[in-house]
């Protein structure tokens, strides 16, 4: 049901949703889609054209239509708004009720609040993200645990800077139709925190801000600098008050980041560099071009690799050139009652946030509050007193198209050791997932949607391309399925009684669907969303 015309609301509607999907959410809604919808699947569509020329044996490169833009010195992104100007450490996290009070108190200068990868598209999950964040700049949000713990936010404390991660554009949403067609989730997430939210963000100060994900190309990024603009223009909102920050975790931005920049200038907030959804990519991008692009266990597969150090050297370069940060990846540890395994957490994220720090990133990523003042230690003892690094120029990187693509040259070997942790870790975030959890904690470490997708996508990788394990077994689809079936016992074994209650049978069907696919699908979580309610 709903007032707007055109709009049909096919989720139920629970307790205070009438706050969020308001009458100027949907009409929202409705103009972005009516406006932007067929661009967006005509962008998807040349997606799917890239890939096949790739395929074709067509390769990635900069741009030369673009070569203007990057020869280019006059041009810079806007200046960095207020609580955008010091971003050291940056909690990320989903955005339930309990999540965000604790990612509100952590300490950290940001919180990426996130619809997208840590984040399950139950409905109810689409509509108290928004209203979770409306209550919590309201400071009246409060949560009970079922063991009767209570939380709230630290009282007279300044709340980090809230950017808010909307979906993809390839992932629909199904519970809210325009004209009888699927909304675009992306544009839904937006629509819904901008019309709660964007107001109150302005009247506190600051501005609704947003981290835009898995976009491929420059021409992505105009489609969202045009939905920001119409958006603006529709709520009375000055044009540049949106400030928006771009993962650059697939492959092909990576040669398109200073044109990705370019066309949200004057929103623009900065890049950030991914890992998992960065090889997520290389494979889905060179899926039939094994020789060269075939990569070891992925846990072996650090930044520091000559393929990931080439792409984080040229994002601080492009980022500084144009007064733009750079936010580092996320350290995915969590805290652990083993006193091992904390300290080994402990000294990865001091190792890999010193070496982000001293390349010149103004920030980086945690999963857990627990390692918030791990990160900001770092940070403090690089930045001193200033707030960035956005002088720190890097005008001694200069990163070729062929440094970008040689991942034939990284160390490591496929083992069985790998294939496993791919096939247990990818179907246990998959159960999670179907269940509504999008972040889940495995074998130590804060998982999301990422490390399924890598997880998934390097066993049809090895399988595919016949890969040979350190051991001398071949990957095959017998070998395969046995694992999933090891594993699956394991998992049986590891849960007891609890196990009945899981989705385990669906999560397993899926990711061996994904796993062992004649053709190589371009998501999981497109086909994972369907089988959700």
């Amino acid at each position: 049901m709903s007032t707007v015309d055109g709009v049909e609301i096919t989720g139920p509607m629970g307790e205070r949703y009438d706050e969020v999907l308001t009458t100027r959410a949907l009409e929202l809604i409705a103009l972005l889609h009516r406006e932007f919808n067929d661009r967006r699947l005509e962008r998807l569509q040349a997606r799917a054209e890239r890939v096949q020329a790739l395929a074709d044996g067509g390769t990635l490169d900069f741009l030369p239509e673009t070569a203007h833009i990057r020869s280019d010195d006059s041009w810079r992104v806007a200046e960095p708004a207020p609580g955008l100007v010091d971003r050291r450490v940056e909690m990320t996290g989903p955005t339930d009720r309990k999540m965000t009070i604790n990612a509100l108190n952590s300490g950290a200068k940001c919180w990426l609040a996130d619809q997208e990868d840590a984040n399950s598209p139950l409905w109810e999950n689409v509509v108290n993200g928004p209203l979770n964040l409306m209550d919590s700049i309201d400071r009246t949000i409060d949560f009970t645990s079922p063991q009767g713990k209570a939380y709230t936010l630290e009282p007279d404390e300044e709340l980090p800077t809230i950017i808010v991660r909307p979906r993809g554009w390839h992932l629909p949403e199904k519970h809210i139709l325009v004209d009888g067609q699927q909304t675009s989730g992306s544009l839904v997430d937006f629509a819904l925190y901008l019309s709660t939210c964007g107001q109150k963000q302005i009247d506190r100060g600051q501005g609704p801000y947003f981290y835009l994900p898995k976009m491929e190309s420059y021409l992505e990024a105009r489609l969202w600098n045009d939905a920001f603009n119409l958006a603006q223009d529709t709520l009375g909102i000055p044009r540049g008050t949106i400030r928006a920050t771009c993962l650059i975790e697939t492959y092909p931005a990576a040669f398109e980041m200073e044109e990705i920049l370019y066309e949200l200038r004057e929103h623009s907030a900065g890049l950030n560099a991914g890992r998992w959804d960065y090889m997520f990519s290389v494979i889905k991008m060179f899926r039939t071009r094994g020789e060269d692009f075939t990569l070891p266990d992925r846990n072996s597969v650090g930044m520091t690799v000559p393929f990931m150090r080439a792409y984080t050297e040229l994002l601080v370069r492009t980022c500084h050139k144009r007064g733009a940060h750079a936010i580092g990846g996320m350290s995915a540890f969590i805290p652990s009652k083993d006193p091992k395994a904390n300290e080994f957490a402990y000294n990865k994220i001091t190792e890999d946030k010193t070496r982000e720090a001293n390349d010149g990133f103004d920030g980086s990523w945690v999963a857990h509050p627990g390692m918030v003042q791990t990160a900001m230690d770092v940070f403090d003892k690089v930045l001193g007193d200033k707030p960035n690094q956005l002088d720190k120029l890097r005008e001694d990187v200069s990163v070729t198209a062929a440094q970008l693509l040689d991942v034939k040259s990284t160390p490591g070997e496929a083992t069985e050791a790998g294939l496993r942790a791919n096939i247990s870790v990818g179907i246990q975030y998959v159960e999670s997932w179907l269940r509504g959890s999008g972040a889940a904690g495995i074998n130590g470490l804060m998982e999301d949607a990422a490390t399924a997708e890598i997880s998934r996508s390097q066993v049809w990788q090895w399988l595919h391309n016949g890969v040979t394990l350190a051991d001398g077994q071949q990957v095959t689809r017998e070998l395969v399925e046995q694992v999933i079936e090891d594993e699956m016992g394991k998992i049986r074994d590891a849960r007891g009684d609890a196990f009945a209650a899981g989705r385990w049978d669906d999560a397993r069907a899926l990711f061996t669907e994904m796993a062992l696919a004649d053709e190589y699908p371009d998501f999981l979580t497109v086909p994972a969303y369907e089988r959700m309610p």
